[in-house]
């Protein structure tokens, strides 16, 4: 296993939390553009979601249809 310096572990942290928050602003966007305006409740518990349930939530939303199935998804999936 080879040495990573905590200037490495760092950048490596900081790349991962970017990534994360641009996976997080995509997935908004497409919900957006798919349900229409989202407030900022429901922003605020999809941008607490983990990595593996906004993966999850960003395959999901391709059936969504309105506000309404975002809300059921994040019920039954976020507990």
């Amino acid at each position: 296993m080879p040495y990573i310096t905590s200037v490495e572990e760092i950048g490596y942290d900081r790349e991962v939390r970017e990534t994360v928050q641009r996976e997080r602003s995509l997935i908004l966007r497409l919900l957006t553009r798919t349900v229409g305006l989202i407030d900022d409740q429901t922003n605020d518990r999809i941008s607490n979601l983990s990595i593996v349930k906004l993966e999850s939530l960003g395959e999901a939303l391709l059936d969504f249809r309105s506000i309404d199935d975002l809300t059921t998804w994040l019920q039954e999936s976020v507990k």
